[in-house]
């Protein structure tokens, strides 16, 4: 038990922690539900008026919300997966026994410290249909060119090969930093066993890395919902909305056409989505924990 005393210094020690993040994260989150329970236009030049539910009711009649909704939805099941698998491969390779490893884990930063609108104007030239540098390696093959931008399928493809280029690095950071506390103890004793590369991969390495890649999975899935530099700089979210992410129909509300209480409501749903899938990792990490 806790001396009364002990409690009093430990809730002033963390008096500023809890003061701080009530300023940087409850209170905005509270201002924007707040502000989604408003009909708030300023192009309407009237005050905001209180309509409760309206604009969440509104939303879901609203089409373009559900099509936006879907295409995060959809980017993020392609891309997470993707850049974990791609990333894994990544820190095994950058995690041999080579005899300079720098430039190879140096060569992991540079697509994470792009920038994610630099990275989807590159991308953006890559796929373009008259000077693209995928359609000139496509002709060298004899395949004639793709107009990618043209065609939603291929549009989409195109942003989720980006995205996965550019968010892979960063899964391998943080899966690189887990094969680095696995003790080399383990794989020596199971050489001695005769367990094969693959045995070792899928008894040692893989359930020593649950933490990070669960870590790596929260992190980047919350981004996945967020969307918005990649798909904004190489398409603008067309063809029409085919490639409009929720993170960008936000930005037309709020930004384009000012209507903050609607915008609002939009962004309070995209927070729900990320404290959901939060909830979701975590409580499968919990039970992984408990089971063991």
């Amino acid at each position: 038990m806790l001396d009364p005393s002990d409690r009093v210094l430990a809730g002033l020690l963390l008096a500023p922690a809890a003061i701080l993040l009530s300023a940087i994260i409850v209170y905005p989150v509270l201002r924007l539900f707040y502000t989604s329970l408003f009909n708030l236009s300023l192009t309407s030049g009237l005050p905001g008026e209180f309509v409760g539910i309206e604009n969440y009711r509104l939303m879901l009649e609203d089409p373009v919300f559900w099509e936006t909704t879907w295409n995060t939805v959809l980017i993020t099941l392609i891309t997470v997966p993707g850049a974990l698998v791609v990333g894994m491969g990544l820190a095994l390779l950058a995690n041999l026994p080579f005899r300079r490893r720098w430039p190879v884990r140096l060569s992991l930063l540079i697509p994470w410290a792009l920038p994610l609108s630099f990275a989807g104007l590159i991308f953006a030239w890559f796929f373009h249909s008259e000077y693209g540098v995928v359609n000139d390696v496509l002709a060298r093959f004899g395949i004639d060119g793709v107009i990618w931008f043209n065609s939603p399928n291929l549009a989409f493809a195109a942003i989720c090969l980006t995205i996965i280029w550019k968010t892979s690095s960063f899964m391998a950071l943080i899966i690189l930093a887990g094969l680095q506390t696995i003790p080399r103890s383990l794989y020596e004793a199971a050489d001695v066993d005769g367990a094969g590369r693959i045995r070792q991969f899928v008894e040692i390495t893989l359930p020593l890395l649950k933490p990070a890649i669960v870590v790596a999975l929260i992190f980047r899935t919350i981004t996945a919902l967020q969307t918005f530099d990649i798909p904004y700089m190489m398409t603008g979210g067309g063809p029409g909305t085919s490639t409009a992410t929720l993170a960008m129909y936000i930005h037309q509300n709020t930004v384009s056409f000012l209507d903050l209480g609607y915008g609002a409501a939009l962004a309070v749903v995209m927070f729900v989505l990320s404290i959901g899938v939060t909830a979701i990792y975590l409580r499968i990490l919990r039970a992984r924990e408990w089971a063991t």
